[in-house]
């Protein structure tokens, strides 16, 4: 991903907000008058040096297929008490990542008392909306319950998001920030924001720390959809940083809580404006960012890619041809930018009436969206007044008739978002890793159990940017000989969804696809 120098541009005024001094915050007009060099934040550009070798050169120092990951831990097998509960807690498979929950390693503060037959642990999720959190309480409490010896036992859950992805790269804001999910349309009109709305208020329900960012700045949509009792953000004067406002728990951003309404201006001025919103707001800790993105595959929504690094996104569409095909080009930009769309919204699909099932706008847009570029689910929403009332009330649909059926399809999509944002952190966090015991490069081909070693000093060889290979000759500048055979990488971490960052002893950051380490494997 490429963060670039955005051009400077003048800031807008906003209105004064009531609360200024007295609260320790000022208002954006005072702290926003400047240009955004003054930004406690500024993009900076990353080069990214992509690996292209050809694949003889990769494919000749493929190791043997290593042997897959070994399931539960060393104790399980011990035959002590602790393995027994180990073994027995083995049982229990995350249907996400498709591994035994001492595997994934949920289980802490494992304590047991083979005297009085007491056993205690903790089970740690990845997020704390997890939908299956009291199935796997349950199911824990059940095996090892069945223990002969056991005669009490002690379930505890909690959660430990994961951390973003090179969070050190990100402006201050945004680095404790566990998912981004984009809601999407390209097309106006298509209910995107009730969607973004609807959907960031499910998660809340579910026990997650949620954030909405309104990025539509000629028309924002969610100061009327939610009626925070602060309608004015804030700058906290010390940190020049963004106070978010606050509805039911739900942390708020848009434009149309600077004081101003909607925008009248040019695209770069849009652009620099987002990026300020975004990057400079002190979202704190959060498990999930909802976007809503504004229509259009423009300078604005570039931006926001470039600048964020979206874990996913959710495109939303009406059962109009019109709809699709402006909704195809949105989900070949989220292609081409690596952002995977895990989830399809056919809004205004249909309404009941005397028993019957009417189709007023035709029919298949969505399924179409999902067969044509292989999107895995689709939610159907039907045409509901009450479901347009309240977006216009202030109140999201889910908050004011959580047992309905359209907070139900709701439940529904964020239970989807939950599971595919944590099998894609799964696949990145895992897709390539450097064993020390063997010194090997570990790769796991996508979509599939094979795992591949890898020569470290091959890797480093065949590193094609511009530090070692002459961009206009061609000549290759590091030669075989400048790598030791016995190079080992210092670190590898993920970079966005499908490329790693390995830093090398000699300070060399090198920068792969995991995609293209693992074809060039395969073959």
């Amino acid at each position: 991903m490429q963060l670039l120098h955005a051009p400077s541009w003048p800031h807008l005024s906003f209105q004064t907000s009531d609360r200024n001094s007295k609260g320790g915050l000022l208002s954006l007009e005072k702290c926003l008058q400047s240009s955004t060099a003054n930004c406690s934040f500024q993009p900076q550009k990353l080069e990214r040096s992509i690996w292209v070798s050809h694949k003889r050169n990769f494919f000749s120092f493929c190791a043997t297929k290593a042997t897959s990951v070994e399931a539960g831990s060393s104790a399980a097998s011990s035959g002590t008490a602790e393995g027994d509960v180990l073994k027995a807690l083995s049982q229990i498979i995350d249907p996400d990542f498709g591994t035994d929950i001492v595997t994934c390693g949920f289980v802490k503060d494992l304590l047991i008392d083979e005297a009085s037959g007491e056993v205690s642990f903790r089970l740690e999720l990845t997020t704390p909306a997890c939908p299956i959190k009291d199935m796997f309480e349950q199911q824990a409490n059940e095996v090892v319950a069945r223990l002969p010896w056991v005669k009490k036992v002690t379930v505890t859950m909690s959660a430990q998001p994961a951390k973003p992805i090179f969070a050190g790269d990100l402006p201050a804001g945004l680095q404790r920030i566990s998912n981004i999910v984009a809601v999407s349309s390209c097309k106006g009109g298509v209910g995107k924001s009730t969607v973004a709305v609807n959907l960031a208020y499910t998660l809340a329900g579910m026990g997650a720390r949620v954030g909405v960012f309104d990025a539509d700045v000629y028309g924002p949509s969610l100061p009327t959809m939610v009626s925070p009792e602060n309608r004015l953000l804030e700058m906290n004067p010390e940190k020049r940083t963004i106070i978010p406002t606050d509805y039911l728990g739900v942390k708020l951003v848009s434009f149309g809580f600077a004081g101003q309404g909607r925008a009248i201006m040019r695209g770069p001025m849009v652009s620099g404006v987002i990026d300020q919103l975004l990057t400079t707001s002190e979202w704190g800790e959060l498990d999930y960012l909802v976007i809503d993105m504004p229509p259009g595959t423009g300078d604005i929504q570039l931006t926001l890619c470039q600048v964020v690094p979206l874990t996913a996104a959710v495109i939303v569409t009406t059962p109009q041809k019109l709809a699709f095909i402006d909704v195809a080009k949105g989900v070949r930009m989220f292609s081409k930018l690596k952002v995977p769309c895990v989830a399809v919204v056919e809004n205004m699909s249909h309404f009941d009436a005397d028993g019957k099932r009417y189709y007023p706008f035709g029919r298949g847009s969505g399924s179409q969206v999902v067969q044509q570029f292989g999107i895995p689910h689709l939610f159907d929403l039907p045409i509901r007044p009450t479901l347009s009332a309240s977006g216009d009330s202030g109140t999201p649909e889910v908050v004011a008739d959580p047992q309905g059926e359209v907070a139900q399809t709701f439940q529904n999509l964020g239970v989807c978002v939950v599971q595919q944002c944590a099998k894609i952190r799964q696949q990145v966090s895992t897709a390539v890793t450097y064993d020390k015991s063997i010194k090997a490069i570990r790769v796991k081909v996508p979509d599939s159990e094979e795992e591949f070693l890898l020569h470290p000093a091959t890797v480093r060889r065949n590193d094609r940017s511009a530090q070692s290979v002459d961009e206009w000759t061609g000549e290759q500048k590091l030669q075989y000989g400048d790598i030791p055979e016995d190079i080992e990488p210092e670190e590898i971490r993920p970079m966005g969804n499908y490329a790693v960052s390995i830093t090398w002893p000699d300070g060399f950051s090198q920068v792969i696809l995991n995609l293209l380490l693992s074809f060039f494997c395969i073959g």
